[in-house]
């Protein structure tokens, strides 16, 4: 048996080789420490991700994120022209 670590260790069993994630030398149990064992890239993705959203600021729940959205549209519905004239006044005054 092969382990992720790079431990080897025999055991019966009918397939020549087994390749696994976590074996006695690095299991948190037997070890006492945390250590992540990570052989698809979950982890570096997950940090990434941390790190970006601490990045960014301050994390807003999904209700106060649809309410900020929803400001922003309204701001944008009250910029926008109501009429032909407004629009056209607009249009004039940035020629």
């Amino acid at each position: 048996m092969v382990c992720a670590c790079g431990n080897t260790f025999t055991a019966g069993s009918t397939k020549p080789e087994i390749r696994v994630e976590i074996c006695a030398k690095c299991h948190p149990f037997f070890t006492g420490e945390m250590r992540f064992v990570d052989t698809l890239g979950r982890v570096e993705r997950f940090q990434q991700k941390q790190a970006l959203r601490q990045t960014q600021g301050k994390l807003l729940s999904k209700k106060a994120q649809k309410l900020l959205k929803k400001k922003q549209e309204e701001a944008e519905e009250a910029a926008r022209p109501k009429t032909i004239r407004e629009m056209l006044e607009r249009v004039q005054a940035k020629a």
